[in-house]
């Protein structure tokens, strides 16, 4: 008898199906000679400080750095605690009893660092010992599963695998932990959380902030000129820029009586724009925001779901290649989504027997390789499932056409002592552009036609437009350009060698990246203002802290993700590098120790009650004073003062109007907070009627 284990039912319920498993137990299935089970995702993780009788937050426990670490069923917050989730626990028991009734073990959870530390965490807590091999495949359609348990791998194959997703875990756990509690324990109030990943993708973000906050817009004016010749209307723009307006009209009008414009010089150059490479899940994630204004995490969790019906190939990639071995299955693909009314225009326009092979590379594969659609083409999906499946059948179609060519035309034309610039892109061979007609997508609009010019030509004037203009700040991130960011960020590192070296390293991973993001909004760091995301004051608070401190290290947590892969591909030893990480956790640790609270925000507040400093925190604002003891509770009706309300406060005794708080009767309402000389407040209304809240 052998055991299977899924990461999730609905994958069990599939192998099951497939193996001939099918009496439906309590937590698994039964027959064909084996018993296919399930876990609920990550039902074992790593135990927390409290089970190892550390409770609280103190300067004398830390560092904590287990000797061992323990691993403990998942677990729920109840009150001020947590207890074992009673359906974790009983699942876990029931993967006990299969394995213990079965001589061996098929691992069949995600074919990923995660999905192998999902059962070598409960594999160990179990204290199992039955020999194991591994279901690795990259889709979950019937095909691509038979084919799997007919080439089942050694489980030992995988233990690079699983000791780097180890030690991710547990770096996650002592840097994560230690720094938390040490910055919070400084500070003295409210929470702060840290994280090996979240606290430099928060630097980049509160960075990107600042410089735009920062950034001195400046005006300028250039000139745009209207030309004719064979029926074609285009235009040209000035080289020049001015800063005074008077200057610029002055040379429009001497431009308009010149009248004409002399060609010297035209250059053309043809390129080629290579078609796409098929999606990674950071690239899915990233166009998906850009194009649907879907999250990273809801991108995800709609991947999934497509993978799970079937449709798609595991989605958790890092790759945007296909082995030589998956190139004979495009074929198939095509002619399966030809069938389909919903892509047989766009199939059409694919040239049969001259497909573009440049996805495919051996090297480039890491554990899986890129998205792919499956041979089951849809017929019913809701809005968002379709949404994101053409996305990436549409991507397919672009990767196998040829490079789109084009034809750069340069002019350089001349009036009185002012130059003038024209650029046109033409296409001569529409290739992968043709499949969804996105010319002028990545062209800046440079797409247009262009009569034929030469050296010498004269040229009229028909219009001489003023066109006022600023400089831009460096644009505030949207999530797909986050998501570049943390994918790219060993390209930000200031050591020349250094970057080189993590040139194609980022931080967190394609299947993290999404949850580090969310984290960063739960812990409300960060907020969404239309597309851009932005730091909340407590986010911006935090970086001030932290900035300079390892903990926000791009380059450091770079390198992390580089050691990972190492122990991956196990050209490093776990055991190395978890002797590195507690002297980081050490040096990490006693660096938040020292670390003081920042002045941030309005730094001359004085208490209302004795006119001593008032000391502004995350939850309260109160007087340095111990014998005055007055405080205000920043939150208020479910709105957090910020710092404009407060300084209002203090200062005009009364805030600005304050929207959609929330009564005792759940209902909101607006109203002005009123700070009376005993330092109580009021709400006071619009029809300025009154009422004590404190």
């Amino acid at each position: 008898m052998k055991a299977i284990l899924a990461e999730k039912p609905s994958v069990a319920h599939e192998l099951a199906r497939i193996v001939g498993a099918t009496e439906r137990k309590d937590g698994y299935f039964l027959g064909g000679d084996f018993m296919v089970t399930w876990a609920y995702g990550h039902l074992v993780g790593l135990a927390m400080p409290a089970d190892y009788g550390i409770k609280g937050f103190n300067r004398e426990s830390l560092p904590i750095i287990p000797e061992n670490f323990m691993l403990t069923c998942r677990k729920v917050k109840a009150g001020n605690g947590y207890v074992y989730d009673e359906g974790s626990k009983r699942q876990l028991e029931i993967i006990g009893e299969v394995f213990e009734k079965c001589d061996s073990i098929i691992v069949a959870t995600d074919a990923g660092r995660e999905g192998e530390v999902i059962f070598r965490y409960i594999y160990e807590y179990l204290g199992c010992h039955k020999s194991f091999e591994r279901l690795w495949i990259s889709s979950l359609t019937e095909k691509a599963i038979i084919s799997g348990l007919n080439n089942l791998k050694s489980g030992a194959d995988f233990d690079g695998l699983y000791y780097a997703g180890r030690e991710r875990s547990q770096s996650d756990w002592m840097i994560g932990i230690n720094a938390t509690q040490a910055l919070t324990i400084s500070l003295g109030d409210g929470l702060y959380s840290l994280g090996r990943v979240q606290t430099p993708t928060l630097s980049l973000i509160c960075k990107r902030y600042i410089d735009h906050k920062s950034f001195e817009v400046k005006s300028y004016f250039q000139i745009e000129l209207e030309h004719q010749k064979e029926g074609i209307i285009f235009k040209s723009l000035s080289v020049d820029k001015w800063e005074e307006r008077t200057r610029v009209e002055s040379a429009i009008r001497s431009i308009e009586r010149a009248g004409t414009v002399l060609v010297v010089d035209v250059e053309k150059k043809s390129g080629s724009l290579q078609a796409p490479l098929l999606f990674d899940l950071t690239g899915l994630q990233k166009e998906a925001n850009r194009k649907l204004g879907f999250s990273a995490e809801k991108t995800l969790e709609i991947a999934q779901i497509l993978y799970e019906k079937k449709l798609i190939s595991y989605p958790r990639t890092g790759s945007k290649y296909i082995p030589e071995d998956v190139w004979s299955e495009i074929p198939n693909l095509i002619v399966a989504l030809g069938a389909s009314n919903a892509f047989k225009e766009k199939v059409e326009k694919v040239k049969w027997e001259r497909y573009n092979k440049h996805i495919v590379n051996d090297v480039k594969v890491t554990d899986h390789h890129g998205i792919l659609i499956t041979e089951n083409i849809p017929s019913i999906l809701n809005a968002q499932e379709n949404a994101l499946y053409d996305m990436i059948a549409c991507r397919l179609l672009e990767v196998i056409s040829p490079a789109c060519h084009r034809e750069t035309t340069s002019v350089t034309l001349e009036i009185l002592h002012y130059n003038f610039a024209i650029k046109a892109i033409k296409i001569t061979s529409p290739g992968w552009k043709l499949i969804n007609g996105n010319f002028n997508e990545d062209e800046e609009d440079n797409v247009f036609d262009l009569p034929e010019l030469h050296n010498s030509d004269l040229l009229q004037v028909t219009a001489a437009t003023l066109l006022s203009k600023k400089t831009k700040p460096p644009a505030l991130f949207t999530e797909a350009e986050l998501l570049s960011a943390m994918e790219n960020a060993g390209n930000t590192i200031a050591d020349i060698a250094e970057r080189k070296a993590l040139k194609t390293i980022g931080i967190g991973t394609p299947a993290t990246r999404a949850s580090v993001i969310e984290t960063l909004f739960d812990r409300d760091y960060i907020r969404r203002e239309k597309k851009s995301i932005i730091p909340t004051e407590k986010g911006l608070l935090v970086y001030q802290i932290v900035a300079d401190k390892k903990i926000a290290d791009v380059s450091m947590t770079a390198q992390w993700e580089l050691a990972f892969e190492k122990i991956q591909n196990n050209e490093m030893s776990a055991t190395e590098f978890h002797g590195e990480l507690e002297k980081l956790t050490q040096e990490v640790t006693k660096e938040l120790l020292t670390e003081k609270i920042a002045e941030v925000g309005p730094q001359n507040l004085y208490c209302p009650k004795c006119s001593s400093k008032a000391s502004l925190r995350e939850k309260v604002l109160k007087c340095s004073s111990e014998e005055c003891g007055w405080i205000l509770f920043r939150k208020v009706c479910g709105i957090q003062l910020t710092y404009k309300n407060i300084e209002a406060l203090l200062t005009k005794k009364r805030t600005p109007l304050i929207r959609r708080m929330m009564g005792h009767s759940g209902k909101p309402f607006d109203a002005y907070i009123v700070l009376s000389e005993d330092g109580t407040t009021s709400f006071e209304f619009e029809q300025k009627k009154k009422r004590k809240f404190r």
